[in-house]
């Protein structure tokens, strides 16, 4: 048996705490000292990205907090990028981009070996820490020096497979199950339902990516996708309907930072990051901003036509649901976030209603008859 010693579990009262394997720990500390939490990020984050990259077979990144992900993403096609970064560094920043208040202070998986171009575009942002399959010597070098030292890198064997029966204790009661190892394939979206039989190849490719996002996601738990980057996750929520929303405000304020008037404004020069992005929040959400944090003063916040009119511009996103819709409300509220394309289990007694909703809208409905609840 192998183990590792952490310096508390969940708070720090709850001490002692280790992590172990009946033979061998499947990862190693190449820098720093991870927490319980930092591990349980790193180990779902691992799985999410392994799984990305062999549905969309390109590299794979997210950035997870609290055991779920904030964002995740692929590197984008190569022709429709100029930008000269490396295609694991490219993943990494749209996995980000969803929601960079929510990636402060996250911990980062990669399905590639880090390479120097993503380990910089690391060293500048708050992060936890990060796990990959391996890191090139400069990517360490670079990783090894941020926090004084203190910052965490795993390496995972990424021919690592676990055992088919999970356990874990509650109260001191031992609860075993087989880990879901569900495949995330195209066979889930053979059942097309409703009048609009529409899925294109970079839709489906969206869908599955949702789906897999979703079972490593804190259950209840809907997210929207476009091209092949989380834009809006509603993690954990009681209500589907309020995963739907949170999912659906997120997405809304990807779309709307990328608003001609938010890119263009005067921040004072040498403003933090996580500054600016609180002040895009504050701009966006309308509320009082200081300003001293820009040149000339706080900028008018958007209109309600600016930001409908810019809104209505979003479409071809692809939204997966981890369980069935149970009211057609979500399919309300999805279609005003560009959602075209939507996966989840069915099952629901108002199926019809959900199926009427997406033909009104004209949205392409899959049934994958899969939940993927997450926990």
């Amino acid at each position: 048996m192998t183990e590792l010693q952490l310096k508390y579990g969940l708070n720090p009262h709850q001490k002692p705490a280790r992590i172990y394997h009946k033979d061998k720990l499947p990862l190693i500390v190449e820098s720093g000292r991870p927490g319980y939490i930092n591990l349980m990020d790193a180990l779902n984050g691992w799985q999410l990205v392994r799984e990305m990259k062999q549905i969309a077979h390109r590299p794979a990144a997210a950035s997870f907090k609290h055991v779920s992900p904030a964002g995740a993403a692929v590197a984008p096609d190569p022709a429709l990028t100029t930008k000269n970064r490396s295609p694991l560094c490219l993943a990494y920043l749209r996995a980000r981009d969803a929601d960079p208040m929510s990636s402060f202070g996250d911990f980062i998986a990669l399905s590639e070996v880090c390479d120097a171009d993503t380990a910089e575009v690391i060293k500048r942002e708050v992060s936890d820490g990060v796990i990959a399959p391996g890191y090139t010597p400069e990517a360490l070098a670079i990783l090894r020096a941020k926090r004084g030292g203190a910052y965490c890198a795993l390496s995972i064997d990424p021919d690592y497979e676990p055992e088919p029966i999970e356990r874990r204790q509650i109260y001191g009661i031992t609860f075993e199950a087989g880990r879901n190892d569900a495949a995330i394939t195209d066979e889930l979206l053979n059942n097309i339902v409703g009048a609009n039989k529409r899925l294109p190849e970079q839709a489906r490719t969206d869908l599955l990516l949702s789906l897999t996002i979703l079972k490593y996601t804190q259950s209840n738990s809907v997210c929207y996708v476009k091209d092949g980057q989380g834009i809006g996750i509603g993690a954990g929520q009681q209500s589907r309907i309020h995963c739907t929303r949170l999912a659906g405000d997120k997405t809304d304020r990807w779309w709307l930072r990328k608003h001609p008037r938010v890119l263009a404004l005067p921040f004072k020069k040498g403003m933090p990051r996580p500054d600016r992005n609180n002040a895009i929040d504050l701009f966006l959400g309308g509320e009082p901003i200081d300003p001293a944090w820009f040149e000339g003063g706080a900028p008018e916040p958007l209109t309600h036509d600016e930001r409908a009119e810019w809104l209505s511009q979003l479409s071809g996103v692809s939204l997966g649901s981890d369980a069935f819709f149970p009211f057609s409300d979500n399919i309300e509220r999805a279609s005003r976030s560009g959602v075209q394309y939507v996966a989840e289990p069915g099952g629901s007694k108002r199926d019809t209603d959900v199926i009427a909703a997406c033909d009104e809208h004209d949205i392409t409905l899959c049934f994958t008859g899969t939940r993927l609840f997450h926990h």
